[in-house]
């Protein structure tokens, strides 16, 4: 079923990240920090964004983002009652596997959260939930011709 989906491939998505949405960046990062983990924080306070990462040695990533720039990428999270706290994050092989595979899942029923769109970093992103309500990061490679600053809100449902 996944190498129909992307495209004949014999390649199945890669579970690469943990992203947690913060309802306290601060009390968050001095967490992970005390924790012994190297907490890198990218952030853009002029735009009330709050990112940070740790890159584990195999490559695997923790993001840590606040609310405010989750709703930039993830249309849920303007809605009152906005989204999971965390979310799993899949890397696929290219831009149209990311538009196939959230039209198969949407397709079979499972809730998309967030369109296929180009987002602001240069990877094609989409979001649908698991049947658990937990959100699933569905990613495409960087390309750095579609990224932009500052980021946009994202196309919403």
């Amino acid at each position: 079923m996944v190498s129909r989906i992307l495209g004949g491939r014999m390649s199945n998505p890669n579970l690469t990240q943990l992203n947690i949405v913060t309802s306290d960046f601060d009390a968050s990062m001095s967490f992970y920090r005390r924790l012994g983990l190297k907490v890198e924080e990218r952030s853009a306070p002029e735009f009330g964004h709050r990112h940070a990462t740790v890159t584990f040695p195999n490559g695997f990533l923790l993001e840590c983002d606040n609310q405010t720039l989750a709703a930039t990428y993830n249309a849920a999270w303007r809605k009152p009652q906005g989204s999971s706290r965390a979310s799993l994050g899949f890397s696929l092989p290219s831009r149209e596997a990311v538009d196939r595979l959230y039209a198969e899942l949407t397709g079979g029923g499972y809730r998309g959260k967030q369109p296929p769109y180009d987002a602001f970093w240069g990877a094609r992103y989409a979001v649908v939930t698991d049947p658990d309500g937990i959100d699933v990061g569905l990613m495409s490679p960087i390309d750095e011709q579609h990224r932009r600053w500052p980021p946009a809100e994202s196309p919403a449902l």
